[in-house]
């Protein structure tokens, strides 16, 4: 498989994701990027592939600081704050995780996000509700 190829068609395919998203559709992006990269974290803690589970780690963590960098703390009141202390909490599991080679600690950071992504998909599917509703009444 050619690598470069590869990565070329994964970064234009990112490109494309990303350049019409919404901020709720940037978000379950960088989520689903972020469970695809837990599951290499974890293929490489139980292969115990030290140098590629550190690189795979990082990206995580870079990914996490990422989403809670993105967060609104003057608008979003509670639920960023517990946004903020989620992305925390998964950010110092994964490191666990890397020190302790403990591949459940990945696993749970990993339900605990897709149990997030499933908030996120509920509240994209409200704004296409919302839209679709706004876009009718237009039509009325």
């Amino acid at each position: 498989m050619d690598h470069d190829a590869y990565h070329h068609y994964h970064a234009v395919n990112l490109h494309a994701q990303t350049a019409n998203a919404s901020p709720v559709q940037l978000v379950l992006i960088l989520l689903d990027g972020l469970l695809e990269e837990l599951a290499r974290t974890r293929a490489h803690i139980a292969a115990r592939r030290f140098t590629e589970k550190a690189r795979s780690l990082d990206k995580c963590v870079d990914i996490l600081n990422g989403l809670s960098s993105a967060l609104d703390a003057e608008r979003g009141g509670e639920v960023v704050d517990n946004l903020a202390r989620l992305y925390d909490y998964c950010s110092w599991r994964l490191y666990r995780a890397g020190g302790d080679l403990d591949p459940a600690m990945v696993d749970e950071v990993a339900g605990l996000l897709r149990t997030l992504r499933g908030g996120w998909q509920d509240v994209q599917a409200q704004d296409l509700r919302r839209s679709g509703n706004a876009v009718g009444a237009a039509h009325v």
